[in-house]
């Protein structure tokens, strides 16, 4: 398996870090650069380079060097907005090698001059930095990869970047919300609760149904946040402070939403296209003014039974 951490963006023409971290990715779990990369940040022909390896192959064992196997090759080409925007890899001969920290430390030393002594400097600081960065954010590329990688084999098509940014965040809200099984929150966690429900929201593609007794407006402004063409049914107390006023302006911009009155629950209830079911402990109005847990409940039977007491 492989994890870009950076998009590749245009071909470095300085040894700023910042540059030179876009050229790191990560393959059988190792930071590496690869063997074009390394050769264009050194001046020279990426043949020269795995040249020089070859001459000290003893030098080189799999934990400085490798190369690519196929399927790791063509995970590492799907991801890219496409290859041939960078002039490199299209039409390879041969599968390309992957350097670690320590074989571009080794590869600068077998080299010896002055550029390669200058560019290995700034490698190992990216190097030192992209770990770092690894650290607080592995499990969150290593998704992205996955979902980005499944998204291609669906779609099959070159897609714009705001197209591509929409599909993968759409499908991390979606596993977001398949991970999801209780959250207790506490006192002042207003925001964190207040992005669950929005998560919870997105999820929709049909229909949402809330069921809560002291809404007010605030609950538009999570709804703004929807899939377009969702429906949104809410069932409140005649007692909630949101206004038919409030209602026709939302439904200017983010149709459709029907409010409808009834008396007939105590507990709160979100349920995502007639499918997923969320019980609520507060009010979605109080969200983090109190300690409560939002639950995902698992047996859909309950969502029928819902629907037979509307």
């Amino acid at each position: 398996m492989i994890i870009i951490e950076q998009e590749k963006s245009i071909i470095v023409a300085n040894y700023d870090t910042e540059n030179i971290k876009n050229l790191i990715y990560t393959v059988r779990g190792k930071q590496v650069m690869l063997d074009s990369d390394v050769a264009m940040l050194y001046h020279c022909e990426t043949k020269y380079v795995n040249r020089v390896v070859k001459r000290n192959i003893d030098r080189f064992p799999e934990e400085f060097c490798f190369q690519l196997k196929e399927d790791e090759f063509n995970s590492l080409r799907c991801q890219f907005v496409t290859l041939k925007n960078y002039g490199r890899g299209r039409h390879k001969k041969y599968l390309p090698y992957v350097f670690t920290e320590q074989g571009i430390a080794m590869l600068s030393a077998l080299l010896k001059s002055e550029i390669a002594i200058k560019v290995s400097i700034s490698i190992m600081k990216a190097f030192i930095e992209m770990r770092k960065f690894m650290l607080l954010n592995g499990q969150v590329f290593e998704r992205l990869t996955k979902i980005e990688y499944k998204l291609f084999e669906q779609n099959q098509k070159l897609l714009s970047h705001d197209e591509k940014f929409n599909l993968v965040f759409n499908e991390l809200q979606k596993q977001n919300t398949e991970e999801f099984k209780q959250k207790i929150f506490f006192n002042g966690q207003i925001y964190d609760a207040y992005s669950l429900i929005i998560d919870i929201i997105r999820t929709a593609q049909s229909k949402i149904l809330i069921i809560d007794n002291y809404i007010d407006d605030s609950i538009l402004k999570m709804l703004s946040k929807k899939n377009k063409e969702v429906e949104v049914v809410i069932l409140t107390s005649s007692n909630s402070n949101i206004k038919k006023i409030d209602i026709q302006k939302f439904n200017s911009q983010y149709p459709s939403l029907k409010l409808s009155y009834t008396n007939k629950f105590h507990d709160r209830f979100i349920v995502i296209d007639n499918k997923d079911l969320y019980h609520i402990g507060a009010s979605l109005k109080d969200l983090g003014k109190k300690c409560f847990a939002i639950s995902k409940i698992e047996d859909i039977e309950y969502i029928k039974r819902i629907e037979d007491v509307i």
